[in-house]
């Protein structure tokens, strides 16, 4: 082991779960859009946040994939575990009322990490 590679690795997790919620910035802009102009359903809105964290996390797995070269399924996880966890402690600094997105937080999870997997795999 280098003595480079924790850092690299911390480097590399950070970039891509930066890009990842930069992202989804922009994708929740868009549905708020969306669901200002067209009055979207409390479902449809729902469907398109879980969208949001599947490309999202799916990104951040294949950036950090694509850094880390090797074992790129293992940084992909990782990667959509640490979008998870940053986007549960962002939903738990808000009032109740702005953790709806997060109400079913065990499929999230699974969602944001498979994503991750599948991104870094595809790397």
């Amino acid at each position: 082991m280098t003595p480079n590679l924790p850092i690299r690795i911390l480097k590399s997790l950070g970039k891509s779960i930066l890009i990842s919620y930069l992202l989804t910035g922009l994708l929740l802009l868009i549905l708020a859009l969306l669901l200002y102009r067209f009055g979207l359903s409390e479902k449809t809105v729902s469907i398109c946040i879980l969208c949001v964290y599947v490309i999202a996390s799916f990104l951040a797995g294949f950036l950090s994939g694509k850094r880390m070269q090797s074992r790129k399924f293992l940084w992909g996880c990782l990667s959509g575990i640490f979008y998870f966890l940053i986007l549960v402690l962002l939903s738990l600094a808000f009032p109740p009322a702005n953790r709806a997105a997060l109400t079913n937080v065990l499929t999230v999870y699974v969602i944001c990490m498979a994503s991750g997997t599948i991104g870094g795999m595809l790397a």
